[in-house]
């Protein structure tokens, strides 16, 4: 998988690049670069931002900066590039980030990430140059770097091969092989710390109840999580 991810702060992402599950995508030969918007920007002095029109407070990265971006690294104009590669902008006012689309993003050959700053983007960025928005959250950050890493990591770890056990990421919380559920407990040593004792069913060595058993902790935890969420 090839991933670019555009930003105003690529420095950030060095330690993110230096995580073992990251460096083990690397080493596999995927490949994620994080991207400086403002070392292609057309304006002087660096500027990728303006003013909003109509006004309002904050500014907002211009659509031009970022199609000068794309232009540079992809050697196509900027309205083309979503015809070759995924193209995601990351906005609160997005689609929600699942698993469901981690599991999608991963089947793709190529991404590309765009974090906004500040107001975020000029809409045109949205509607003409990406191919998507997604939100991680019903919340605000104050820009799109985090979510960045965030869809990252989610869709490295469907990657055969990045994580050292291809087990654990079969019945992770929100799996198909959960159904859409929430994980299940886990526990480990010692068996009991101040009164509170493992679930006998785990000690017991019998895989048939304890795989029934987590089942069905994950639909409870499922029911009390739509519960708390009112749906």
């Amino acid at each position: 998988m090839d991933i670019d991810i555009f930003t105003l702060f690529p420095a950030w992402f060095d330690w993110f690049f230096a995580q073992r599950h990251v460096r083990r995508a690397l080493t596999l030969g995927h490949r994620i670069e994080a991207i400086d918007l403002r070392a292609t920007t057309p304006l002087r002095a660096g500027q990728v931002d303006d003013t909003p029109y109509g006004g309002g407070a904050g500014m907002v990265i211009r659509v031009d900066v970022v199609a000068a971006a794309l232009e540079a690294r992809y050697a196509t104009d900027a309205l083309a590039v979503r015809e070759q590669r995924r193209v995601i902008a990351l906005a609160p006012s997005g689609r929600q980030f699942d698993d469901a689309l981690a599991e999608e993003l991963a089947r793709e050959p190529g991404l590309t990430l765009l974090c906004g700053r500040y107001e975020g983007f000029d809409e045109r960025v949205h509607s003409h140059l990406a191919s998507d928005v997604v939100s991680i959250g019903p919340y605000v950050l104050s820009g799109g770097e985090l979510p960045a890493m965030v869809v990252v990591d989610a869709v490295l770890r469907k990657l055969p091969g990045v994580l050292g056990d291809p087990a654990s990421a079969i019945e992770e919380s929100f799996s198909r092989a959960l159904g859409g559920a929430p994980e299940y407990p886990h526990y480990t040593r010692p068996a009991a710390w101040r009164g509170v004792r493992v679930p006998d069913v785990l000690l017991s060595g019998d895989h048939g109840r304890i795989r029934e058993w987590r089942r069905a902790q994950s639909r409870e935890r499922a029911r009390i999580r739509a519960e708390e969420g009112g749906d």
